[in-house]
């Protein structure tokens, strides 16, 4: 998709067309035709064209040849556009210079492109230095030869101008063009806008912009008149709109500010001759947009134009038609021109996956006048095309491809900034803060509280439009944004202060005073704690003023900052943790939090409760410490009271987690999984519910419930008798049973009392046509994973075929969550510090960074890899010494590493947890699995040294299978607050005890039929890899907005390139390996950019 759908190879054009060729075409059809108009003096074509011819053989007489430079000083008139056409004519390139551009400026342009003339208008010349070249005059030498120019050796593929744009390095740098690129340019705007002789088109812009080609050329190589504007025109939307008027403009090229005053001022009426505005230059505004199609009155065509200098002038166009339009699109590219999304690694980015625009076809530069280095780093080999001279041009521009095949811009990669370790695109801020009411416009900018020290940076918002509440504005971006990338202060101007050239001057922008941070009313601390702790934070945040009630992270603080904190607190003998700056973010909390005392810690003696016991006390729970009131608490909760308890525990380090996340959600829980089953007759159904009880009965997990409620920290208790809540619904005749009962008992809207055991329920329905029997059994993973249901269902098995007194005595989950009790962390620690601390930013494919969702919004997706590939990446594994599962880790890495532009990334694994446990691990039930973080560098060693390191990680971490994610996390340098990583990676074998693969074979009793077995992530992303002995078959589950269909395609297609690496290639790197299957390449590459056209030999419109 990515090549050949939005990029089909050229179309011919008439490449050898000059610029002055086809402005002549338009002589000889409309001579007395109006060609230019400006305060008052009109040029006729004839006209115009006679006098751009008698410079042009003045210049040539000078001894000018093709691709040398002419400086032309001029004023905005009819002389500007005579002294460009004349330097063409004479087969010169121009070089455009603003009298009003500072000296140094000046001098810089003309000794950098070194012109053979200089051709300038009265006396401007006088405020240049001495120059060594011919100097001419643009007065009319009405005496001289006003014939075509012939300038032998002339072809297109000579420079037509160098304009001259600011340099990272603080001096400007002339990008070169020629003709055929402006010539496919104003082929493509005719295309787009209609442009036609009965145009009256506005020069707005400076000529020094490279907007003024899009407007001198668009208007005379279309036969329209071309009006000049006067500095009265931007004297206000009112002026503009009267001059429009007067002169019956009917096409304006604006910059995108300026346009944006035009949108705001709706009660200035626009005249009915406009028939539409071309914007660019900057991103548009949502308000702004919003505005404009609120207009009540006149309201032209609104096209939206991308594309940098280098690319001449617009690479992309969009017309804008309804206020619910995306502002951030930019439309497609101009035919002839084509738009890649390339990642640090020069690949192309999958869909939907943020990147570098580069930019190919005809409109690409020559390169930069002088900077040989430069134009090497900035115009690269076009890898996506035979013909060995293309380039593309490496804009520094974020954008990615939308479903609709529009691309979407974010900003300058230069616009990227790390806050809190996290990189943040500013421009993502600067489109949410935009969308709050009363917002004109917003820039936001990363600044240093103390300068020279990168961990004090935080963001400034600079506004336009009314003044907002610092408060609503903050509580309105932390509705979609996280809190690290709202900014710390809000600057409210008047205008935002805008370059010559009607840009925004970042420089310009004021500094933030007290006012501009958020803060509570204030109220001055109280007491000596208060007073250190405020002293503290004004010094480390670099604010003079902090009130009791204002908050650490609202004032600019992050976790990079808490650190300091902390030692800063110690210093003046106070005692802090991380937990207590996070928990407590207020001044006068925080205050009080410094003097409580430290937490409790707990042992793991052995069990205590005897088997008759009616009354518990706090010393018979070896594992947890509670009050005697608290365990009060448990008991008078509890059905039965005492006598039900058999034991309390705490949670393993996994169902802590789910705990989490299901204190998080109000409706549905993510970790209930539901199992379908079909039985023939209620008899079987019943059969089937009493061996479920029996199961029940065996296992202390199944019978355990959570309780956390006025506790020190959550707890399990077993209850000795705990049935399974059996619940008969009704079926109606007129829909599908099995839908009816999946709707009834969907995990998405029912959410069980962790508090009430067991935590399973069972659902029950006869078919009212059938007869038959609908089971919708439904267990949280609080108490199983994935080899638990299996071991479930083979007991069930052996029960109903009445085998049940050959069952092993089952293990209490009890004797493995003490065993994790007894290790102590500082084991996992150190594995954890080593691997993770140097990982200061979270693998975030697509940006979502939300880990605590509720699987409602989750969709699947299940795909069999091609046999043929499977036997591949055995055949890999075998000759490596590993498993397949090595492989696949790889590959997800890979995955990862395209969708977020990195070659170093961490992920989500899920570990089974039963090998360090105690004998008979492998049959008890319970949640042991796990899922802890991997790493892996793609950069760092060929594919067949990968697969050995990767191997040696998988393995060692193993050894950790039951440490805490929180602990792993904690070990890394990533920002509290933030995850780690937000996709799950999960390998299975199904020949083991978990299958639920082979339940048909499971439940191979007459009249049972398995239907389906239904488990959600809270991930973002999780993918999960079965390993069926023969076949490999990958699921995916996405939230909504990624289509788990594609994150399958690229699993797929990323193991493909591993194994034909490893197979002939195995020192290449995985970062270079492709994982954009062909279709989505085709669509990137060439229908995104259907763009070839051929344009023919221009002909005017008579």
């Amino acid at each position: 998709e990515l090549l050949g759908g939005f990029n089909p190879p050229y179309a011919h054009f008439p490449e050898r067309m000059l610029l002055q060729e086809w402005f002549e075409q338009h002589v000889r059809a409309r001579p007395n035709a109006s060609a230019v108009q400006a305060d008052g003096v009109s040029l006729s074509y004839a006209q115009l064209n006679a006098r751009a011819n008698r410079i042009a053989h003045r210049l040539i007489a000078a001894g000018l040849r093709p691709d040398e430079r002419v400086a032309l000083l001029v004023e905005r008139s009819p002389e500007m556009i005579i002294g460009i056409l004349a330097i063409l004519k004479a087969g010169g390139a121009y070089v455009p210079l603003d009298p009003n551009y500072p000296q140094d400026r000046l001098q810089h342009m003309l000794g950098d492109s070194a012109p053979r003339v200089l051709l300038s208008q009265g006396n401007l010349a006088e405020q240049l230095p001495p120059l060594q070249i011919t100097h001419l005059l643009l007065e009319d030498p009405a005496d001289g030869d006003d014939s075509n120019p012939v300038v032998e050796g002339l072809t297109s593929r000579h420079l037509a101008y160098v304009i001259y744009t600011s340099g990272s390095t603080g001096k400007p740098k002339g990008v070169m063009l020629e003709h055929r690129s402006v010539c496919n340019q104003i082929g493509a705007l005719q295309e787009r806008y209609g442009l036609n002789p009965q145009d009256r088109v506005l020069q707005f812009a400076s000529m020094t912009f490279d907007m003024s080609v899009e407007e001198i050329f668009g208007a005379l190589l279309s036969g329209a008149t071309l009006v000049l504007r006067s500095d009265a025109w931007i004297a206000s939307t009112s002026a503009f709109a009267a001059l429009c008027e007067q002169h019956k403009i009917t096409v304006a090229n604006l910059p995108t500010v300026f346009w944006q005053q035009v949108s705001r001022d709706q009660h200035v009426p626009l005249p009915t001759s406009l028939r539409q505005f071309m914007i660019g230059g900057e991103a548009v505004g949502k308000q702004a947009v919003a505005q404009w199609f609120a207009r009540a009155s006149h309201r032209p065509a609104l096209f939206n134009a991308y594309g940098p200098t280098e690319a001449t002038v617009n690479a992309s166009i969009r017309l804008m038609e309804n206020d619910n339009d995306d502002f951030r699109s930019i439309g497609i590219p101009v035919r002839n021109t084509q738009l890649h999304v390339l990642d640090s690694a020069g690949a192309l980015a999958p869909l939907g996956v943020a990147g570098e625009l580069h930019i190919g076809g005809v409109g690409v530069a020559r390169g930069y006048l002088n900077r040989e280095e430069l134009s090497a780093e900035k115009f690269i080999r076009d890898p996506f095309t035979t013909d060995p001279d293309a380039r593309l041009y490496k804009t520094g521009d974020l954008g990615r491809w939308r479903a609709d095949g529009t691309l979407e811009y974010l900003g300058r990669n230069d616009d990227q900034v790390k806050i809190r370790g996290f990189r943040v695109e500013l421009g993502e801020i600067e489109a949410v803060l935009a969308a709050v009411a009363g917002v004109r416009e917003a820039v936001v900018v990363a600044q240093e509280s103390k300068p020279g020290q990168s961990d004090s940076k935080r963001l400034i918002a600079y506004l336009c439009g009314e003044p907002v509440p610092v408060e609503q504005l903050r509580a309105a971006l932390l509705e979609s944004l996280p809190d690290y990338m709202v900014p710390s202060a809000y600057v409210h101007l008047e205008a935002l202060p805008l370059t010559p050239n009607g840009k925004l001057d970042r420089r310009a922008l004021p500094a933030p005073g007290q006012d501009a941070f958020a803060s509570r009313a204030y109220e001055a601390p109280r007491g000596e704690i208060e007073h250190v702790v405020a002293s503290v934070w004004q010094d480390l945040l670099g604010i003079e003023k902090v009130g009791r009630h204002d908050r650490f992270f609202e004032l600019g603080g992050h976790s990079l900052l808490a650190v300091s904190l902390i030692d800063r607190l110690r210093q003046h003998g106070l005692r802090a943790t991380v937990r207590t700056v996070f928990t407590a973010p207020s001044l006068r909390e925080m205050a009080q939090a410094l003097s409580h005392g430290s937490e409790v810690l707990f042992q793991a003696p052995a069990n205590r409760i005897p088997a008759d016991c009616t009354a518990l006390t706090p010393g018979m729970l070896p594992l947890v410490e509670m009050t005697q009131a608290q365990l009060d608490r448990i008991v008078s909760a509890v059905p039965g009271g005492a006598t039900n308890i058999q034991d309390i525990y705490p949670l393993a380090p996994l169902q802590q987690g789910i705990l989490f996340h299901h204190l998080l959600g109000h409706e549905g829980d993510a970790y209930l999984v539901r199992s379908m089953i079909e039985f023939d007759d209620r008899q079987r159904l019943d059969a089937f519910v009493d061996a479920m009880q029996v199961v029940i009965n065996r296992h202390d997990i199944l019978r355990s419930a959570v309780h956390w409620v006025g506790l020190p920290q959550a707890v399990q208790v077993v209850h000795r008798q705990a049935l399974l809540p059996v619940h008969t619904l009704t079926l109606l005749t007129d829909e599908d049973p099995r839908t009816q009962l999946e709707r009834l008992s969907d995990p998405r809207q029912l959410r069980l009392d962790l508090q009430q055991a067991p935590l399973m329920r069972a659902c029950i329905a006869q078919d009212p046509q059938s007869g038959r029997w609908l089971l919708a059994l439904l267990d949280h993973h609080m108490i199983s994973d994935h080899v638990s249901l299996g071991i479930v269902l083979e007991e069930i098995q052996a029960l109903l075929q009445g085998h049940g007194a050959s069952l092993p005595v089952p293990l209490p989950y009890r004797e493995f969550v003490a065993q994790i009790l007894a290790t102590s962390p500082q084991v996992h620690e150190a594995y954890f510090q080593n691997r993770l601390a140097s990982v200061d930013t979270p693998t975030a494919p697509f940006g979502v960074l939300d880990v605590q969702g509720d699987g409602a919004q989750v969709f699947e997706t299940s795909s069999r890899l091609d046999p043929a590939l499977g036997q591949r990446i055995r055949a890999q594994a075998r000759s490596a010494g590993v498993t397949p599962a090595v492989l696949f880790h790889i590959a997800w890495a890979q995955v990862l590493g395209r969708c977020t532009d990195r070659d170093d990334v961490v992920f989500g694994t899920v570990v089974a947890g039963r090998l360090q446990g105690s004998a008979g691990a492998d049959r008890a039930l319970g949640v042991f699995i796990n899922t802890l973080p991997v790493r892996v560098k793609l950069a760092e060693f060929g594919v067949h040294a990968l697969v050995d390191e990767t191997y040696r990680d998988l393995s060692e971490l193993l050894s950790h299978e039951q440490a805490s994610l929180a602990l792993a996390q904690r070990c890394s340098g990533v920002a509290s607050g933030l995850p780690l990583f937000t996709t799950l990676f999960n390998y299975r074998h199904q020949t083991d005890g978990g299958s639920l693969a082979n339940e048909e074979h499971v439940l191979a009793w007459d009249g049972v039929r398995f239907l389906s077995n239904e488990a959600r992530t809270n991930y973002p992303i999780e993918v999960a890899v079965a390993d069926e002995g023969n076949d490999f078959t990958v699921t995916a589950q996405a939230i909504a907005g990624i289509d788990p269909q594609r994150i399958a395609a690229y699993l797929a297609q990323a193991v493909a390139a591993l194994v034909e690496a490893l197979e002939q290639t195995p020192e290449c790197l995985a970062s270079r390996l492709d994982i954009v299957p062909a279709a989505e390449r085709q669509l990137l590459l060439n229908e995104f950019n259907h763009t070839a056209s051929d344009f023919g030999v221009p002909q005017p419109v008579h």
